[in-house]
């Protein structure tokens, strides 16, 4: 599992940086030098600090987190997470706290009052008390205290967010550990989704809430302060405006409480989605073959639309936040003045513009951040109570002794376990003991079940002791505990009672392999070092040799997520190869050879489990009877209990019933013994054959250095974009919100709103005059140009508050507005990529790892709801706010109209170098997280391998290194944000000072109330405009998001999902005859093809086994009748060309049972039939057929019964029995099986094979087989061999041409061999006569057949 983009990276600049280097961000001025000449790549990101590697933080919050376990414990409370966060961080975060404290309270303080003294100067009566020098003084000093004010606000706010990042690592990296260590209690309490959606959308609150966190205490603090300054100004009437912004207090706390709930029925509702996404993913080519993208597509657009209705209600709730700040601070004002001018008080330019500053730092404080922060500390608290969820899951027991005696012990999550008070399953892995002869698992009354809420245990009262050395085999039929007996011998499976002893090392293959995205090499070694010798040895043992000469790398190739470019044979040999690589004492085999053909099935047998492994303890479940002679230990497991342990001989005599299967003639028993002899005697020349055997063949390892002079192998890199965010993403992104006339009414209703906004400020500018000017009778009305009809007082409150009044109404209009625009876009954005999704070619997928599509629906869906709608809404918001005050600073002084266009342009030159970096930042940062998710996905899935081999610790490490190199993007991202924003504050305050000085350069001949304005209007620029510019860059930033969900929305489809024409009749196919003309198929645009010139009839009724060497091509085939992959040629069913069909109505007429049975989580009756098309004794007939009917019938609601994530409480034989249920209640004319039966008991698989000839006799139907007894009464063979057709007869015939398949069947033993001889023989004859091979005499010799198992 190793990082995609290891390389050298340069250090980072910011380490060793100084104090002025950090305060103006001037250490990333070596990023702006190369964006300039090429875009960011990955390779040029920086070595990421010390103090955000994951592995610190994640250790420093881990030993928090276990110190929290035990006050907690003490405590007899629950543990805290925050508790534990604050442990860490808290002393920190507070220091800045009080940083921002005197920024906000101190020096933004005095602003207001060196604005009244400055306005003194331009007063008719204040000229008399305050000269030009004294103006030019406090204009000075009001850009002094502007500038102190700005630097102690953006030092601390930086590291708040710096913090608020290593937060959401430290989570991130501990809910990781967390997630190796969670018992399988616990992960069928949780789901992969859930987890994906924690570290992607969850965690992100850290980096949004810290900011607004100190506005708090602040803002409260703030109102305190500035009521004080608001009384010594206008005395009582100060009350009634503060009254007015608190009285909103109350409200903003409940829409806080609100937006909590919601945003946690919201996480919910993502967990469903993300978890239902993130097994569709993993289940495409199955929901492809049985056309179920309309059921899945309902299943998601349900879940979406749940999801929204939260995202709905907070949106609302925000919006409203939003619409205060235009008119909260204005409202304030207006009942000030009205009070005061009530009270019998003549106001002027000086109080009113002083009071109107006041009211601007706490509309800001008050209306802006302090509802955000009580928003984002809610959700905040909800994701940390999330997290603090998961932690306190059930872990996998520990390496425990003798636990009875301490049954109140708690585990390391706090939580107590019931399910082992009388327990212990102990492992010692002491060198002597190792040794030592003794080594053997031993295990004693073991009793366990998986969950408590299960009625029946999977294990009962087992016994059983396994001395050093000794092959053990594990039968019995499907679902009987096999693989539940391995998993408690793992320690993944809790005993109930019961001990079981591991006295060595423990190396492990799972039932179904494990791969993860990586070289085979990687894959092999997992972790292990190197050891040539060792190397060859296994991979000649485990028949992996020539699979590498066909790779294009050799064991270098890259093999994708879950091992998709591999046969299913290649997956089960490497997974075989991995563990037996590994050096351990006991080697834990779950059916390994199920997979492969006969062939390599012996040699794996023989080679591997006999030879390699000889001198080792190896219990080995399988359904090959036909090994069992060669074992010296036989466990018959039935129904959760041990029915026999004995040798082959001893079971054989015994009246066991799945026994029986056993009985053949005595001369296959003496064959067997013959060769078993041979073999024994040959075993101390094992390895001397081994070396003559490596000298003679060249090795893989000398084989992969022969591709070196090839490129090397690499994975297929996640698409990005270059440049500028397209004007179409944009307009994609609006009219997805809705239709032309929607859009553009919002447009003309937001203009409307700033036009009444900036209204308002002037009238009170206007009345301010009046107030000066007439009503005191100063000068004469005559002589004012600024005033154009007689007024009074009376008029100029009642224009004032009407004004107010539509503008509360208008910003509630445009915030309806905007979220209903909001919403709809993400519905149709979210639902467009899914249905693109749903129709894109088995290639995409097999080029993408889960992780990198789960990415867009998690994290980009994410971006999209939740911090999309948000920058927009502020850019919309601060743009025309921000127009609206040059506008009136212009007609105020013309000349600063100059002032502002050089100002504009200034900004827009920074923001274009800005966006150029920080755009090519966000992308990176957007491409370094999938791998992050696409590792904690693939982690998830080879939980029990992972364990096996110890190997928490690389995968740790791994993803460690995947978070780093994230960290390392996001930093950049953030310290750009904020040193973006601090650039253009200083621009500003050059703006505003510019502003100050213009009007007392020209002198007091302008009138007050219009200085006022405009002072008190380019004050308010000063925070306004570098949050707008922050938040357009933001908005571009974040639109990548919907960039990125565009660029599947355009991914290369499949053919047309409807036919293009209806010439086929509705019965087709009805006959099911199979024609392959001059046929080539390859998985990629680019790759070689893997079937070359196939030219096949397959007669209809026909029953066609499929055979060949694992990577032969009997799978592509399939690919090939599906048209999964590109094809060339013809494919004729029933003289109709499928390629002229509509992919649905060819798939749904052919029915699969894939190689790897796919169940998805939802009931056993949506598994059997999602459209719902049947009626449930359909369904109950098809469980009889393939002897389900009674285990489902158990279940507690029957069809109902909900299905585990992957259906992992079902066994992965009990897996392709429902698999082959499905196939039976579709009832087609053509069934294809890809080794239905690989993973069935004899018994079981003798009874599939009735049900198939009987219930398919009218079919056509296509078995790929590795058992050769399952084709040998087929009408015809194929024998497949490097993607070409090597032999296509009755097997009788190819039997006698003595071909491929002749050596085949030889390569059998004799007894066996002879045994297919007949068989053919015997259905040749049959089918000459013109009839049935007899079915009753197929089940009387189901046991001969099935004792062979070949």
């Amino acid at each position: 599992m190793d990082s995609n983009y290891k390389c050298k990276r340069p250090k980072h600049p910011r380490a060793n940086a100084n104090v002025f280097e950090i305060i103006s961000y001037s250490w990333m001025l070596d990023l702006f030098k190369i964006v300039l000449k090429r875009d960011i790549e990955i390779n040029d990101l920086y070595i990421p600090l010390n103090e955000h590697t994951s592995s610190t933080l994640g250790n420093d919050l881990e030993k928090k987190w276990r110190q929290e376990l035990v006050v907690a414990n003490n405590g007899k409370r629950k543990p805290s997470l925050l508790k534990a966060l604050y442990m860490l961080f808290g002393t920190k975060i507070m220091f800045r706290g009080l940083i921002l404290a005197i920024s906000e309270i101190i020096f933004k303080m005095f602003q207001p009052i060196l604005i009244g003294r400055l306005l003194l100067y331009f007063n008719t009566e204040g000229q008399k008390t305050t000269d030009v020098e004294q103006a030019y003084m406090y204009a000075a000093c009001l850009t002094i205290c502007t500038l102190v004010s700005m630097v102690l606000y953006h030092v601390p706010q930086v590291d708040m967010i710096h913090y608020g990042m290593k937060m959401r690592i430290a989570c991130c990296s501990i809910i990781f550990r967390k997630a190796m260590r969670l018992s399988n209690t616990s992960l069928g309490e949780t789901s992969v989704g859930r987890v994906v959606n924690l570290l992607s959308n969850d965690v992100n609150r850290f980096d949004k809430a810290l900011f607004f966190l100190h506005f708090l205490w602040i803002s409260p603090l703030q109102t305190i302060v500035v009521s004080y300054f608001l009384w010594q100004e206008i005395g009582v009437s100060a009350i009634f405006g503060v009254a007015t912004l608190i009285m909103f207090i109350p409200l903003q706390v409940w829409f806080g409480k609100k937006i909590s709930i919601l945003r946690l029925r919201t996480a919910i509702r993502t967990d469903e989605r993300v978890h239902l996404m993130n097994e569709i993913i993993s289940g495409i080519q199955v929901i492809k073959m049985y056309t179920w993208e309309k059921p899945f597509e309902y299943l998601v657009q349900c879940a979406r639309k749940m999801e929204i209705k939260q995202i709905r209600g907070s949106s609302y709730i925000t919006a409203v936040f939003v619409s205060c700040t235009v008119f909260h601070s204005r409202v304030a004002l207006f009942f000030s003045i009205l009070a005061y001018v009530v009270l019998g008080n003549y106001i002027t330019a000086q109080k009113v513009f002083v009071i109107a500053s006041y009211y601007n730092i706490l509309r800001v404080s008050l209306t802006v951040f302090f509802p955000q922060a009580i928003a984002q500390i809610a959700e905040l608290l909800m994701t940390i109570k999330r997290i603090q969820i998961f932690l306190s899951y059930e872990e996998k027991n520990c390496k425990v002794v003798n636990l009875s005696k301490s049954e109140n012990v708690t585990t390391n999550n706090g939580a107590k376990k019931p399910t082992i008070n009388s327990a212990s399953i102990t492992t010692n892995t002491n060198s002597e003991m190792m040794q030592s002869n003794y080594l053997r698992i031993d295990i004693s009354n073991a009793t366990a079940k998986w969950t408590q809420n299960e009625t029946e245990n999977c294990l009962r009262h087992i016994n059983l002791t396994v001395s050093s050395g000794q092959l053990v085999a594990i039968i019995g039929p499907v679902g009987a505990g096999k693989s539940s007996l391995m998993q408690a011998i793992l320690r993944e499976l809790p005993l109930s009672e019961g001990r079981i002893s591991v006295n060595g090392i423990v190396s492990y293959a799972s039932q179904e392999p494990w791969l993860f995205v990586g070289s085979v090499k990687k894959n092999i070694l997992f972790g292990s070092p190197i050891d040539e010798h060792r190397y060859k040895q296994v991979i000649q043992v485990c028949a992996l040799k020539s699979d590498f000469e066909q790779f294009p790398y050799g064991d270098e190739t890259i093999v994708g997520e879950r091992g998709v470019t591999l046969s299913g044979g290649q997956r089960a040999r490497i997974n075989l190869a991995r563990a037996v690589y590994k050096q351990a004492d006991i080697y834990l085999l779950d059916d390994p050879l199920s997979a492969v053909d006969t062939r390599v099935g012996s040699h794996l047998f023989e080679k591997c489990i006999k030879g390699f492994l000889k001198d080792k303890t190896c219990i080995l479940i399988t359904h090959q009877i036909q090994y069992l002679t060669s074992v010296e230990k036989i466990v018959l497991v039935e129904n959760a209990n041990i029915k026999s342990e004995s040798t082959y001989e001893e079971l054989q005599t015994s009246n066991l019933n799945f026994a029986k299967l056993l009985h053949s003639s005595k001369e296959m028993i003496s064959t067997t013994h013959n060769t078993l002899n041979v073999r024994k005697k040959s075993e101390p020349q094992l390895i001397v054959d081994r070396q003559v055997s490596e000298t003679s063949v060249r090795s893989p390892v000398d084989e992969s250095k022969s591709h070196q002079n090839k490129l090397k192998p690499t994975e297929v890199i996640e698409t990005r974009t270059l440049g500028n965010i397209s004007h179409t993403v944009y307009m994609s992104y609006l009219f997805a919100g809705g239709r032309k006339c929607k859009i553009l009414f919002f447009i003309l209703v937001c203009i409307f709103t700033q036009v009444l906004m900036s209204l308002g400020d002037s009238w009170i500018s206007y009345w301010v005059n009046l107030e000066e000017h007439v009503f005191r009778n100063v000068i004469n009305v005559a002589d004012n140009k600024l005033i154009w009809w007689s007024i009074s007082r009376q008029t100029c409150i009642n224009v004032f508050a009407a004004t107010i009044v539509i503008m509360i109404i208008t910003a509630v209009i445009r915030s309806v507005l905007f979220v209903s625009v909001c919403m709809k876009a993400s519905m149709t954005l979210h639902n467009n990529m899914f249905k693109a999704l749903t129709k894109a070619t088995i290639y995409f997928f097999n080029t993408n790892p889960s992780g990198r599509i789960l990415n867009r629906f998690s994290k980009d869906i994410g971006t999209i709801d939740d911090l999309l709608p948000l920058n927009l809404m502020d850019c919309i918001h601060n743009g025309l706010a921000a127009l609206g005050v040059f506008i009136v600073v212009g007609i105020v002084n013309v000349y600063m109209t100059i002032a502002a266009f050089v100002l504009a342009f200034i900004f827009y030159k920074i923001m274009i170098y800005y966006l150029l970096l920080s755009r090519s930042v966000k992308r990176l940062e957007g491409i370094t997280r999938s791998p992050v998710f696409t590792h904690l996905n693939a982690t998830l899935q080879g939980l029990t391998t992972i364990r096996a081999f110890d190997a928490e610790e690389i995968l740790t490490r791994e993803f460690d290194n995947h978070q780093d190199l994230h960290s390392s993007a996001w930093y950049l991202f953030i310290s750009l944000s904020r040193g973006f924003a601090f650039w253009l504050d200083i621009i500003c305050l050059l703006y505003v000072s510019a502003v100050t000085f213009s009007f007392v350069a020209i002198g007091n001949g302008v009138f007050g109330g219009n200085v006022g304005l405009a002072i008190s209007q380019a004050f308010a620029l000063q925070g306004m405009l570098q949050w707008g510019m922050r938040q357009m860059a933001e908005l571009e930033n974040n639109m990548t998001a919907v960039e990125r969900v565009l660029e599947y929305t355009n991914i290369t489809q499949e053919d047309a999902i409807e036919p293009t024409d209806n010439k086929q009749s509705p019965n087709w196919p009805s006959k099911g005859q199979i024609i392959f003309k001059n046929f080539y198929l390859r998985y990629g645009p680019d790759t070689s093809y893997v079937l070359n010139n196939l030219n096949i009839n397959i007669e209809s009724m026909q029953k066609v086994g499929i055979v060949g060497r694992t990577g032969a091509g009997k799978s592509s085939l399939i690919s090939a009748l599906f048209r999964l992959a590109f094809n060339k040629g013809n494919i004729i069913i029933d003289g109709i060309e499928i390629h002229g069909l509509g992919l649905n109505k060819l798939r749904s007429k052919l029915s699969i049972i894939p190689q790897e049975p796919v169940l998805f989580s939802g009931t056993m009756r949506k598994n059997l039939d999602p459209f719902d098309e049947y009626p449930d004794h359909i369904l109950w007939n098809a469980l009889e057929e393939v002897e389900l009917k009674n285990v489902i019938e158990e279940l507690p609601n029957a069809l109902d019964s909900k299905m585990s994530e992957n259906g992992s409480n079902f066994s992965v034989g009990q897996r392709q029995l429902i698999c082959l249920a499905r196939a039976i209640v579709r009832n087609n004319k053509i069934l294809v099986l890809d080794e239905a039966t690989a993973n069935v008991d004899p018994q079981t698989d003798a009874l599939i094979q009735m049900a198939i000839r009987t219930k398919f006799r009218t079919c056509t139907v296509l078995t790929i087989a590795h058992r050769l007894n399952t084709v040998m009464d087929s009408d015809k063979v194929l024998v497949m061999d490097k993607g070409k057709i090597a032999e296509f007869d009755h097997p009788h015939n190819l039997l006698q041409n003595k071909g491929v398949f002749y050596k085949m069947v030889e390569q059998t033993g004799p007894a066996t061999s002879d045994f297919l001889h007949r068989i053919a023989e015997e259905s040749y004859h049959a089918l000459s006569l013109g009839t049935e091979p007899a079915s009753e005499s197929s089940v009387n010799e189901a046991d001969g057949i099935s004792a062979k198992h070949i």
